[in-house]
């Protein structure tokens, strides 16, 4: 199969996503500023998710870019991080109606998690399917690091939402959320030697 279709699927699902959440950004019925005090956590949640789904694309860009072909495995792993990305706008619309309550915080912390575990995943696919490509399974390789860090502070984030508080979480979210903004020198690289 030809990358371009992965790739042209995966823009597509990532561009329905973003669309459903700010499609969640209901408009206020009055003019006050005191209604967009109240919407405030709704906007920073979708502010958010914003970052993290911008920050799948870009990376799941490069990752697909350093692609030479596609096998089953990596169409199933793609599509597995495509689900749990799919499910961002039902948390982060929950989240932020719920003014960043526990539960919702929590399974927030859940999903983020899970959609790291997914792009592992697909990391994995595209590695195994690419065993000769050495710059591509270093650079690779390199930025699990930053993968592992983001999914111990996942797993951090939980029992925070649920015993400790929702601000800290939120918190972790946001340093995860930086920390993927900074692009990885290996991978990039690994696309210069294309």
């Amino acid at each position: 199969m030809n990358k371009s279709r992965l790739e042209a699927f995966s823009d597509g699902v990532f561009a329905i996503i973003i669309t459903i959440m700010v499609l969640e950004l209901k408009i206020p019925e009055t003019t006050g500023w005191d209604v967009l005090t109240r919407l405030a956590p709704v906007f920073f949640c979708y502010l958010l998710s914003f970052a993290f789904v911008g920050v799948y694309w870009v990376n799941h860009h490069h990752l697909l870019h350093t692609v030479k072909r596609v096998n089953a495995s990596i169409l199933w792993a793609n599509l597995h991080l495509l689900f749990w990305l799919s499910l961002i706008p039902f948390a982060t619309g929950w989240m932020g109606q719920n003014c960043l309550g526990k539960n919702p915080v929590a399974v927030y912390g859940g999903l983020l998690a899970l959609c790291g575990i997914a792009y592992t995943a697909l990391s994995y696919a595209i590695r195994k399917t690419h065993v000769h490509e050495t710059d591509l399974t270093r650079a690779i390789d390199k930025s699990d690091l930053k993968g592992r860090v983001s999914l111990a502070l996942y797993g951090i984030s939980i029992p925070m939402a649920l015993f400790v508080n929702t601000y800290v979480s939120a918190g972790l979210f946001v340093v995860v959320a930086v920390m993927w903004m900074i692009p990885s020198k290996a991978i990039e690289a690994a696309l210069g030697n294309d």
